[in-house]
């Protein structure tokens, strides 16, 4: 096995004696001067004993860590680590539900395959890269998924266009690696979506929302629901099997309305209780007061990277200000943060800021998190990236 080489400064291995899966560039001593973006390395310390192999990139992340054991990176490796994720998945009973064919396989590090995404909708998988060396071996990684999945998956939909880091110049375009799907519908318990893996966000369809949109159907009974945010409608669709009086939906994307209204419509066909609206958030909050006591705001990631915080945190402190302003007393609220880099602790004091500012009295009921089929590797907690708050308004 011949690979390029990394050697560490002194001292630099402890994060990775502590299993950590990122070497950073300024723990690096030398490398190899060939070594391209992508490229399978061996990480050695200062005296020179192996610790780890992974993907090199340019950046600060200078490698991902695959294996903590000087190992073949080939088919075999794969098939091991993708077998690993998809029998996880069956031990929570996740992925053999007959009302259910919708799940995350692979979450990055939670599953020991940093940059790798992969989610399931019924018989196609969508597969995303987030660094170049998943990208450079992802037809080895669908041989793989395709050996472990067997007939469970027919179609391989690889959506990485806009999650590569762009000054690779890859000029990677979306494509089918294994057939070609036009089936769309998803089931996730027992209620159907369109999943626009070809053109919407992420791989199409927010699977990380599932448990906390059961949640919201157990409060919805004679309540009127608005979602914020509401990408493809799931919270809507949700709160109208709950039996809510009335939902309506906004977004800012006349596209996301339109899937929001397609998948209203396969699940509850001609129902009046609902209706949607292209608006901007605040501009909607601003005009819509006392009217709902079931609020649910899920916005974007308002920062991507440290240098974003500040002004994250302002944003969810002003949108949540505008929630509790906006809702009735004794309504429940909602509300969630899936920036990374936004703590828990910090999106509780964001919310906390606007609940003191609005001056209502508010009690925590919930605190959400991402579900089990985006788990958490124990030795990488940056991993945790959902947080959510479920919050009851006097």
């Amino acid at each position: 096995m011949i690979s390029k080489t990394i050697q560490l400064k002194k001292g630099k291995e402890e994060s990775l004696n502590r299993f950590h899966p990122w070497i950073f560039s300024g723990a690096i001593l030398k490398k190899d001067d060939d070594i391209e973006e992508g490229e399978v390395v061996r990480v050695y310390t200062y005296d020179k004993r192996f610790i780890a192999m992974g993907h090199y990139q340019i950046g600060s992340i200078a490698v991902r860590v695959l294996s903590f054991s000087d190992t073949e990176i080939s088919l075999s490796f794969w098939v091991s680590r993708l077998q690993s994720a998809f029998d996880m998945r069956r031990a929570i009973g996740l992925a053999d539900l007959s009302n259910n064919n919708t799940f995350r396989l692979v979450h990055g590090e939670g599953d020991n395959l940093p940059g790798l995404i992969i989610d399931c909708y019924g018989t196609t998988a969508v597969m995303q890269a987030h660094s170049v060396g998943m990208h450079r071996q992802r037809h080895e990684i669908c041989e793989a998924l395709k050996q472990v999945m067997g007939n469970r998956i027919e179609s391989v939909y690889y959506k990485s266009e806009t999650t590569l880091p762009y000054k690779a110049d890859l000029g990677q375009e979306n494509e089918f690696l294994l057939g070609a799907s036009k089936d769309d519908v998803a089931l996730e318990n027992g209620l159907k979506f369109h999943v626009d893996w070809l053109k919407g966000q992420k791989t199409g369809f927010f699977i990380d929302q599932r448990e906390n949109r059961c949640l919201l159907e157990k409060y919805a009974q004679g309540r009127s629901v608005l979602n914020m945010f509401c990408y493809t409608g799931g919270f809507s669709v949700y709160a109208m099997r709950g039996g809510a009086k009335l939902v309506h939906s906004v977004d800012s994307s006349a596209k996301a309305i339109e899937l929001t209204n397609a998948n209203i419509q396969m699940n509850f066909p001609n129902d009046e209780r609902h209706a949607s609206f292209c608006d901007d958030a605040f501009k909607f909050l601003d005009s819509h007061d006392a009217q709902y006591d079931l609020m649910v705001l899920d916005p974007p990631a308002f920062a991507k990277h440290r240098g974003a915080l500040r002004n994250a945190l302002k944003g969810y402190t002003r949108l949540n200000l505008k929630g509790f302003e906006r809702i009735k007393p004794g309504g429940i609220l909602f509300t969630f943060s899936c920036s990374q880099v936004v703590t828990k602790d910090n999106f509780r004091n964001a919310v906390f800021t606007a609940a003191a500012q609005a001056g209502r009295n508010v009690r925590i009921l919930h605190q959400l998190h991402q579900p089990a089929d985006h788990p958490v590797n124990i030795y990488h907690p940056e991993g945790e990236y959902l947080k959510g708050l479920v919050l009851y308004v006097e």
